[in-house]
């Protein structure tokens, strides 16, 4: 079995915790407020404005065995800087202030989220970081683009309020086959299970962040 695999099989209860949360289960069904949708998009400029960051602290801290994974986290900055400006602009074709979502302070589950990584990075393994990359590229993939779909019936926004979501979704299946490819170069079992145990963490953090939004009544 392979690296990507086994990762995907180790974290399924984790993974479940996360598509659990009673807001995504309502989002799914059709059921969902503008407030909803604000909120998520506010947490997720919170924890995506920290996506190159983290990034360029993994590639620093990569040892020189790993140069092949530097190219890669290289090509992941160029495709990923700016994309917390894209939901800045969803939020205000949603008719909601951008400027108060960018100036605001992120849930606890988001800033701790965010934080971890920073930590695990730093403090003991940078490939750890690819633990939030199978949570939040894979989550995408499962509910980016079908729920982008369902929101805008239900809410009749306009198509220039899910630039975020609709992008993610098919930018997140190429990034995830891209991603698969680099788990299974990893040959090193404490990377290895660096990766397994910080997407177990991120999937209950970011489970956790969606349990933040308000439900709809």
């Amino acid at each position: 079995m392979t690296f990507f695999q086994q990762l995907q099989d180790q974290t399924a209860a984790e993974r479940e915790y996360l598509l659990a949360a009673p807001i995504i289960r309502q989002a799914m069904a059709g059921d969902v407020g503008l407030d909803s949708y604000v909120a998520f998009l506010t947490q997720a400029y919170h924890h995506v404005k920290h996506t190159v960051p983290l990034l360029m602290a993994c590639g620093a801290r990569l040892p020189e065995r790993l140069e092949w994974l530097r190219v890669a986290i290289a090509e992941y900055i160029e495709e990923e800087t700016g994309h917390q400006e894209w939901i800045l602009d969803d939020i205000a074709a949603c008719g909601a202030d951008a400027d108060a979502a960018r100036a605001g302070t992120p849930a606890l589950p988001t800033e701790l989220m965010v934080s971890y990584v920073y930590d695990r990075i730093a403090r003991c393994n940078p490939v750890s970081f690819f633990g939030m990359v199978n949570v939040l590229e894979g989550t995408s993939i499962a509910l980016a683009t079908r729920a982008a779909g369902i929101i805008q019936d239900r809410l009749k926004l306009p198509k220039q309020a899910f630039s975020y979501l609709s992008s993610h979704g098919s930018l997140d299946l190429e990034h995830m086959k891209l991603f698969e490819g680099l788990m299974n170069r990893l040959d090193g079992d404490d990377e290895k299970a660096a990766v397994v145990h910080t997407a177990k963490v991120v999937y209950r953090l970011y489970g956790d962040m969606f349990r933040s939004l308000p439900l709809s009544a």
